[in-house]
């Protein structure tokens, strides 16, 4: 029975990741995620059930739109193998819970902000808005155990206040929608571990700049996305948070 579950999970996150796919393409571009139906982006011939199987469409028809044989986005398919991954950790990890639920929900929202920054260079605001209005309503709601109420509303006050002064500071270097990323992150983790998903970010951001520089990569002037780091440090301190805050108070 476990195992049949953790398969229904891993199905469960391919699907979602189609989904997703659907999102990172359309939401930048201002287009409604409903309608039209899905389709080749290359000739615009709809697709049809067979063409949308999760993983499998892509494999079976060898990475090429069947109508047209133009090359479909690896990003599609690695996407749904991952998910399909993440979901059936999830699932191992937390098992059939409210938890499981909540976690799942926000590390789709966080992968569904860092393909968008790194393929847009933007941060929506339709997806931002809406989700920081459902983190606070779930901290209040649905609080984790042993965690206060307040938690979420003072970490997205604590996150939006820091990465203020960050845009401040770098004169340009990080964007207002970084700002208020970080101020959904803190909904999201709550405080204090809202520092830790910050710290995570920034450092993995700062040393990944650092390495592209050093192997000549970017430019000085260019700017990285920081979406990406800053969803891997969320995602990270929501599944291992409170495990790094303890290893951290034991170094002390």
């Amino acid at each position: 029975m476990e195992v049949i579950i953790l398969v229904i999970a891993a199905i469960a996150g391919t699907v979602i990741a189609s989904f997703l796919n659907v999102c990172i393409d359309r939401l930048p571009k201002k287009e409604s995620i409903i309608s039209p139906a899905s389709h080749c982006a290359v000739c615009h011939h709809p697709l049809d059930a067979t063409d949308l199987i999760p993983v499998f469409s892509y494999l079976w028809r060898r990475g090429r739109c069947r109508y047209c044989q133009a090359p479909i986005p690896r990003r599609l398919f690695w996407l749904e193998v991952g998910m399909g991954a993440l979901f059936a950790f999830l699932y191992w990890r937390y098992g059939l819970t409210i938890e499981l639920v909540i976690t799942a929900f926000y590390c789709s929202l966080f992968i569904l902000l860092m393909f968008i920054d790194l393929g847009y260079g933007i941060i929506p605001n339709k997806v931002v808005y809406p989700s920081a209005l459902l983190a606070l309503l779930i901290s209040i709601f649905l609080p984790q155990p042993g965690i206060a109420r307040s938690s979420g509303a003072i970490g997205g006050g604590t996150g939006l206040g820091l990465f203020v002064l960050i845009v401040i500071a770098s004169r340009g270097g990080m964007g207002w929608g970084d700002a208020k990323m970080a101020a959904l992150i803190g909904l999201v983790t709550g405080f204090p571990l809202v520092f830790v998903a910050l710290f995570l970010a920034i450092v993995s951001g700062g040393l990944t700049a650092l390495l592209l520089l050093l192997l000549k990569i970017k430019k000085r002037k260019e700017t990285v996305p920081f979406a990406p780091f800053l969803s891997l440090g969320t995602m990270a301190t929501l599944l291992w948070g409170k495990e790094i805050v303890a290893w951290y108070l034991r170094l002390l």
